[in-house]
């Protein structure tokens, strides 16, 4: 594979945000961070990227405001959106899968290779095609 997958983390918390572009740079992944909605909305449309990582809670525009600006977006639409949540609000987290994201991860109690796992599943399932049904 010539070109790496390129990810988009979207996250507010800078420690937080620093690590995860770092434990994906480790595992062979392009990313590019940005640290509210509004600048993952510009570097979604300006990166491509082939998959986002998506806070929920940030300044300026929330996770589910940028979510649905992404998927309004003819040019950044069909890219997956994995959530980033604290929140055990599972009200958020299905408001989030109904507008097109494809999974999310709690990140109190998320594992490094639990990322990475799941940002491969939701890379393959892009790949094999629009999902049937979105598994939880």
């Amino acid at each position: 594979m010539d070109q790496k997958t390129k990810i988009l983390v979207v996250e507010d918390e800078e420690i937080l945000l620093t690590a995860l572009i770092e434990e994906l740079k480790q595992e062979g992944f392009e990313a590019v961070g940005a640290k509210d909605g509004v600048e993952g909305i510009d570097k979604a449309v300006s990166e491509k990227p082939d998959l986002i990582l998506l806070d929920l809670v940030m300044p300026k525009l929330d996770g589910i405001g940028a979510l649905k600006e992404i998927k309004a977006k003819p040019e950044t639409k069909d890219i997956p959106v994995v959530i980033l949540t604290n929140l055990s609000d599972y009200d958020k987290i299905s408001d989030a899968l109904s507008l097109g994201a494809m999974d999310y991860l709690v990140k109190a109690n998320y594992r490094l290779e639990e990322l990475i796992n799941k940002i491969k599943a939701v890379l393959e399932r892009k790949q094999s095609g629009p999902a049937s049904g979105i598994a939880i």
